[in-house]
């Protein structure tokens, strides 16, 4: 899902053009004002540690303040709860809290809040999908449980050797120090992902208990509270406490979840609901989104890739052959012309374009059409045994650009496939957080930060929290180490290029293509803006 920023990383992203929503002027939102915005099933408790999809992720955004938030237009990390975050080293960092910043308990955040809540994401016992992102903390392997032969964890039989990581400690309210494992040249660029967020006192009062009530009632120090949570909707209030710099626009935000999102844009049109993020792509055909949207339509260029992932499960794919003719068996030009109407770019790697380290056709021919060679590789791959499904989710759209790849395959090699559409987003992320699918599954990666190794490391290190295809490669995983300790930018950078041109070797899943975001909002809104990350800025909103 998302994670933080890199100063380096800024003029990358500052070159690719601030998107604004409407005209400007206008006057902020009055006392009282309120807005519907499209949600989804979030697919996991709202815990910043549990949470890696933008159904959650977009609500603890709005909820949280963490020591470093990114500029809605540039993406630029500027410091947030953090007063100051020093190193010399890119090892031993201390870091120096403001004063003031409350939760929406009426709890003031301290150096503690921060420590404990990341030593217990990151205990191996606590089972949370981001824990890998505490990886560079020194201990962090200590707090992890041993493994069975099979590769799951035996937290039972081989539990963790200690319960929290040596490499935080607290000297007083509001001073903690971090110490990583090896140099981490953008640790403090991460510090704005949703895992460092921190809890309140009473998160810990009962860990299991907590855990179970926080996860519907999640406390944050942010420009907003939750104050709702049910199965069709999320409601947010301004947090009258709130002491930071990011305030809100309007006084409640109302995520109404679709699971349809032709649904939601037929109501952003009649008006009855105000702002949705995803524009249906039979509407994006000839523009006819722009024409029912006149003057209240947006693009933005954003830091988002959407791939399909080869399921571990599927013995099909272990002959690399097999996945090549795959990805190279389809046109990926004609599906973003015919299907989006240029609103896609064709993928020719896995790092998005608009990221600090972007290095254009890492995939080389493996994403590259050419039906008579795909042919050729399929037939001596052995051909696919039985139908290869395709899992999409319903609430998304995906549909009929699945089908067109679907159909391309039927025909440039002779395979079948069924496009098989899981009722929502989180219906599909339990399938393959369970390893129940075989054959494809779609992926879609929307930046943390923007940086090539968010693109790496979170999808395709061994063991990452959102390694979907289980992919494992030691040469990989040790370049991926050597660039996070590299010295300069461009040497880090260098590194990481490598390694992605080992992943259009290994080809752990077939990038499809990189994503503009498009979005639109009714005649209630004068304007709204659309940060790099494809989310929202709130404090942004002007109403009519």
């Amino acid at each position: 899902m998302r994670v933080t920023t890199r100063v380096d990383a800024v003029a990358a992203l500052a070159a690719a053009g601030l998107m604004v929503s409407s005209c400007s002027g206008g006057t902020p939102a009055a006392s009282g004002s309120a807005i519907t915005v499209r949600g989804c099933t979030p697919e996991n408790p709202l815990i910043g540690t549990s949470t890696n999809e933008v159904c959650g992720g977009n609500v603890l955004d709005a909820i949280t303040a963490k020591l470093v938030h990114y500029n809605p237009d540039t993406a630029a990390p500027e410091l947030d709860i953090a007063k100051s975050i020093e190193t010399t080293d890119a090892t031993n960092f201390t870091v120096t809290l403001n004063q003031g910043y409350k939760f929406a308990d009426g709890t003031e955040v301290k150096a503690k809040n921060f420590v404990d809540a990341w030593n217990w994401g990151a205990y191996g016992p606590n089972g949370q999908l981001n824990s890998y992102f505490f990886e560079p903390i020194a201990g962090y392997n200590d707090v992890q449980c041993g493994y069975t032969a099979e590769g799951e964890a035996d937290c039972e039989n081989q539990p963790p050797k200690a319960e929290t990581m040596s490499g935080l400690k607290v000297v007083d309210d509001y001073t903690f120090t971090i110490t990583t494992s090896s140099p981490t040249s953008n640790l403090e660029v991460r510090l704005g992902y949703t895992a460092f967020m921190p809890q309140p006192d009473a998160f810990f009062a009962d860990t299991s208990e907590g855990k179970k009530t926080f996860g519907d009632a999640p406390v944050g120090a942010g420009p907003y509270k939750l104050t709702s949570k049910t199965d069709t909707e999320m409601v947010l209030e301004k947090f009258a406490d709130y002491s930071g710099k990011n305030t809100g626009s309007v006084d409640k935000i109302t995520f109404r979840i679709y699971n349809d999102t032709s649904a939601a844009y037929n109501d952003v049109v009649a008006n009855n609901l105000d702002v949705t993020d995803v524009i249906p792509s039979d509407q994006l055909v000839d523009d006819a989104w722009k024409t029912d949207l006149e003057g209240r339509n947006g693009v933005r260029d954003t830091g988002i890739i959407q791939v399909l992932t080869f399921s571990p499960k599927d013995d099909n794919f272990k002959n690399t052959k097999m996945r090549d003719a795959i990805s190279m068996g389809f046109d990926r030009a004609l599906i973003t012309k015919q299907i989006f109407a240029g609103a896609r770019t064709p993928a020719t790697g896995w790092v998005s374009p608009v990221v600090d380290g972007y290095k254009a056709d890492a995939c080389g021919e493996n994403c590259t059409f050419d039906a008579a060679k795909a042919k050729q590789l399929y037939t001596e791959a052995g051909g696919y045994k039985g139908t290869m499904p395709i899992y999409v989710n319903g609430d998304g759209g995906h549909k009929l650009w699945a089908d067109a790849f679907c159909n391309q395959l039927k025909q440039n090699l002779g395979m079948k496939c069924s496009v098989e559409v899981t009722p929502d987003f989180s219906t599909l992320r339990k399938g393959i957080n369970a390893r129940e699918y075989k054959g494809l599954y779609r992926g879609g990666w929307q930046m943390d930060y923007p940086s090539i190794e968010n693109f790496l490391t979170p999808i395709y290190a061994t063991g990452a929290s959102s390694n979907d295809g289980d992919y494992s490669n030691p040469k990989f995983d040790a370049l991926l180490k050597q660039a996070a300790a590299a010295k300069t930018n461009d040497e880090a950078n260098a590194l990481y290029q490598q390694a992605e041109e080992i992943l259009g070797q290994d080809m752990p899943t077939i990038p499809l293509w990189y994503q503009q975001s498009q979005f639109g909002w009714s005649t209630k809104i004068k304007s709204i803006k659309m940060t790099p990350f494809s989310t929202f800025d709130f404090g942004s909103v002007v109403l009519n």
